[in-house]
């Protein structure tokens, strides 16, 4: 009974932590978890995503660099960011509710398609020609600055487009280029 309550005053605490945003970002990083859970904090992260599933919401987590292969060390997960999201995804109901239009987000997911194409990064000049060919010249740049502002891409000195942290933890990239190829996964 003891280790139950432990565990059920760690899972709300886990909750106040990745729900209520204190950064510019949301999400948390691993080492803050651990350093307000404990070290077992994956163990109380994953019983917290099993009640989030029927809210339909899990706990997603989102590396600096690539995916580790197999099971991350906590080392990793140190460094790692822990977000809440919509589990399976975002339905077209939901993306009613951003406020965004359905060619703004096909921009989005366009732009997203054509980085990953590249290898992760692709020139700012190349991506917007690429939109000039679906959306109007001006709706272009007002898109581009809102992808950047919202976190889905990111853009280095050099006019550099890459995925930033919002694609990484919103968006399964293997799940858009198999709808892209027409594909099953």
């Amino acid at each position: 009974m003891k280790r139950k309550a432990y565990y059920a005053r760690k899972i709300k605490r886990a909750a106040h932590i990745l729900f209520y945003r204190r950064h510019r970002r949301p999400g948390v990083k691993g080492w803050e978890l651990r350093r307000r859970l404990g070290s077992d904090y994956p163990k109380v992260l994953k019983i917290l995503d099993n009640h989030l599933e029927t809210l339909d919401l899990q706990i997603k987590t989102v590396f600096e660099e690539e995916k580790p292969a197999g099971e991350p060390t906590l080392e990793q997960l140190d460094k790692a960011r822990f977000y809440v999201t919509i589990r399976g995804g975002i339905t077209p109901k939901e993306t009613k509710m951003m406020g965004w239009r359905i060619d703004d987000i096909a921009g989005l997911a366009t732009a997203i398609s054509y980085i990953i194409s590249k290898k992760g990064k692709a020139p700012r000049e190349e991506v917007e020609d690429l939109l000039r060919n679906k959306l109007p010249g001006w709706r272009v740049d007002i898109n581009m600055d809102r992808y950047i502002r919202s976190g889905y891409l990111a853009e280095d000195e050099n006019k550099q487009l890459y995925l930033d942290w919002r694609t990484r933890a919103e968006i399964d990239q293997k799940a858009l280029v198999d709808l892209l190829l027409g594909t099953e996964s």
